[in-house]
């Protein structure tokens, strides 16, 4: 037998193997889901979130499909990380506990919880304050786990999630994410927290003041949409200097993004145009301004091709119905946007039509799955 040929062979076969599983894993993208902050009611990203989930499920055939079983890593601020969170948040078996429209669902029921006024004294009924105990309430219960009766924290998620609020202590942004957490508990914090920290807008609630599971990382927060209304950004940088979680993702080509608005504040704007400018409303204009700039900045780096990044925004704020028939804006190279032919509803369905063609990913590492259903097994 000729060892050099036999050799030789087994090497050719190897890297036949290796080269066309090389080109598998670089024909998958990654896939990114963001989810802005702003107002109270999450009317577009839950109308958009409702529609994503019914399309995944029409054109998978699997009518109990998530959304987060086709996506890799999912990002929010303000009312858009609670809804992040509720569709990231793992049962004891590493699956979603709520879908997008259970999500929504609640956000509705509870919204008057959620944000119950205050009561103020007669000189400051011009600031709308709302209760944080009602709000914590509310956090706490939709962010307990059925089976063991423990509140969630950012490791119990069955994908990666990142939320950003603003530190006062640092005078800096502070992002919660789950690798992170799972490197240190020191950057460990229950999901009820961090959604509370995100939404702490300030004129509304005062900021909230809370520590890491260990006690060791504190945190003076409000509201992340101040500097990551639109957290798209952070979560595409996240990604791309994340090899260990993210190994095959080299640049923008290698991602697919979809960036849920919460609505613009335009109408609001114009309404007040002739009156002067009040706190609320200035908040406002920074919130729509952050997201515009990250959009524009995001348009411009998929420029080269725009199906791989898709920005859903509405500005007639209505029913489900109208913001799903309502015409897309894209922002064009270098500023300035376009109105698209195609539906807010089309859109979706065509990204959803590309998220099911580049597969669904394998069953995502939950890093206190195995804990928790030893922990159930044992009767704890």
């Amino acid at each position: 037998m000729d060892l050099t040929k036999v050799t030789l062979d087994i090497f050719s076969k190897l890297e036949h193997k290796w080269l066309s599983h090389c080109k598998e894993e670089t024909t998958t993208k990654t896939r990114i889901l963001s989810i802005d902050g702003g107002g109270t009611t999450a009317i577009v990203a839950g109308a958009a979130l409702i529609h994503l989930e019914d399309q995944i499920r029409l054109q998978t055939s699997d009518p109990h499909a998530h959304v987060v079983d086709f996506f890799d890593i999912v990002a929010g601020t303000g009312i858009g990380a609670i809804l992040a969170a509720m569709i990231t948040a793992a049962d004891a078996f590493g699956r979603p506990m709520y879908t997008a429209r259970e999500s929504v669902r609640i956000i509705t029921e509870k919204n008057s919880q959620l944000y119950k006024r205050k009561s103020t004294g007669v000189f400051r009924r011009r600031c709308r304050r709302f209760s944080s105990k009602n709000m914590d309430n509310v956090l706490k219960e939709v962010f307990v786990r059925k089976q063991d009766s423990r509140l969630l924290t950012l490791k119990d998620t069955c994908k990666p999630l990142l939320i950003p609020c603003f530190d006062l202590k640092s005078s800096a942004p502070f992002v919660f994410s789950r690798a992170d957490a799972t490197e240190s508990p020191s950057f460990n914090f229950e999901l009820w927290k961090v959604c509370r920290a995100t939404s702490a807008t300030p004129n509304h609630f005062k900021p909230f003041e809370f520590t890491s599971v260990d006690g060791k990382t504190s945190c003076s927060a409000v509201d992340g949409g101040l500097v990551m209304n639109n957290p798209t950004a952070a979560a595409v940088t996240h990604v791309l200097h994340n090899k260990r979680d993210f190994p095959t993702v080299n640049g923008v080509e290698d991602l697919l993004v979809l960036s849920l608005g919460n609505g613009s504040s335009n109408s609001k704007t114009r309404e007040n145009e002739n009156r002067t400018c009040s706190t609320p409303l200035m908040v406002d204009i920074v919130l729509d301004g952050v997201s515009e700039t990250i959009d524009q900045m995001l348009g411009n780096a998929f420029c080269w091709n725009r199906t791989d990044y898709v920005r859903i925004q509405a500005f007639g704020l209505g029913s489900e119905e109208e913001v799903l028939k309502e015409r897309g804006l894209e922002s064009l190279p270098f500023g300035g946007k376009r109105l698209l032919t195609e539906t807010n509803g089309n859109r979706i369905g065509s990204f959803v039509q590309r998220l099911v063609a580049n597969g669904k990913p394998s069953p995502p590492f939950s890093p206190c799955k195995d804990s928790v259903v030893t922990s159930l097994a044992n009767g704890r």
